[in-house]
């Protein structure tokens, strides 16, 4: 097999954690027979600073024949929060490709549990997959600041918009996670109070009655499973929500598994002709203090290729492959200066072990 693979770095630790991770993929391709030709490409602030331009048409161009995209991060104090942020790099990257769910593998590894704050009888065994919806809501609806009335001084307005489309779609992914998983789906939301969520559950009640009756649905509201995801995690298997929500829940499950930088993610999408569209990234942020020094750990980009190689190209035996390797290395005891102050691989090192590793 031959695949065209955009790589966009980003900012801070992005451009480590990719490099990594693009070795990875090489690897990959040499041991089971596959050709990955990466093309790079700037985006966020990187892509501010050389154009003024967080997602500059040359990247657009590049991601567009690109038949998966990896991403590193973006973002970080240099460039405020002024007019032109790198995020927006990110959304309208998202917005490009149309890939409408966000999917977060959470797996605690017993050798991590230290890492965790939270007590590691209450972790054993836990396994979630989150969906979170990813190009509606609140972050994409009508945004405004305008000059109030009566003292009101200035008025922020950010719409939060859902459709029954949006939300069927990602429910029906979620579901079919959850049929080849334990069964069973938690639809999270808010709908005691907010009109989007009560359409959400609507719309995740009808498709889960007729198009999956075999998966059991539970609804939960999202004050109430911010704390359930920390007092019993095991109690869940996937778990669905819209944009917002989701942002949110899945940063506090990366506590659950010790660091935000242990985490891939998968954002999908869906071509004319059925096939997938991709965009895989770790979840942590740019991590400026760090940047440079070589301390960032890679695990979360590593295990994104292996998202890639499962959900863009359906090689699940290379994906369990790099899966595997990546735990036993973490469980044979290899630390970076992120994890643990007497970490001793750099980023570079660990990439490598990994890479020796893999067979």
């Amino acid at each position: 097999m031959k695949a065209r693979i955009a790589v966009l770095s980003g900012d801070g630790i992005g451009p480590e954690v990719t490099y990594e991770a693009v070795q990875l993929l090489s690897r990959v391709g040499a041991l089971y027979g596959h050709e990955f030709v990466c093309e790079e490409a700037l985006i966020g602030g990187a892509a501010i600073d050389a154009t003024g331009d967080p997602l500059p048409r040359a990247t657009q161009a590049v991601v567009s024949r690109a038949d998966a995209v990896v991403l590193g991060a973006v973002g970080g104090p240099k460039w405020g929060t002024g007019t032109v942020r790198p995020e927006q790099g990110l959304l309208g990257l998202r917005a490009l490709l149309g890939t409408f769910a966000n999917v977060r593998p959470v797996t605690v590894l017993p050798a991590l549990a230290e890492l965790s704050p939270v007590r590691a009888d209450r972790l054993a065994g836990t396994d979630l997959l989150f969906v979170r919806e990813l190009t509606g809501g609140a972050y994409f609806g009508a945004k405004s600041r305008e000059q109030g009335h009566n003292g009101q001084g200035i008025v922020a307005t950010d719409a939060m918009v859902y459709s029954e489309a949006e939300i069927t779609r990602v429910v029906r992914m979620a579901a079919r996670f959850a049929r080849g998983r334990s069964g069973r789906l938690t639809s999270v939301d808010k709908a005691n109070v907010l009109e989007t969520s009560r359409l959400w559950r609507e719309v995740t009640t009808r498709v889960m009655r007729d198009e999956f009756p075999d998966v059991a649905v539970e609804h939960v509201l999202v004050d109430s499973f911010s704390m359930l995801l920390i007092q019993r995690p095991t109690a869940y298997d996937v778990v669905v929500t819209e944009n917002l929500f989701g942002d949110i829940l899945t940063d506090e499950a990366a506590v659950l598994a010790g660091s935000i930088g242990l985490l891939p993610s998968a954002s999908l999408g869906e071509r004319a002709d059925g096939s997938v569209v991709g965009l895989y990234e770790p979840i942590h942020g740019s991590a400026p203090d760090i940047a440079g020094q070589g301390k960032a750990n890679p695990v979360g980009a590593l295990l994104s290729v292996a998202l890639m190689l499962r959900h863009s190209f359906g090689l699940e035996k290379a994906a369990d492959a790099v899966e595997a390797t990546v735990y036993g290395v973490l469980n044979a005891g290899a630390r970076t200066a992120d994890l643990t102050t007497n970490g001793a691989f750099t980023t570079a090192a660990f990439g490598q072990l990994v890479r020796d590793r893999l067979a």
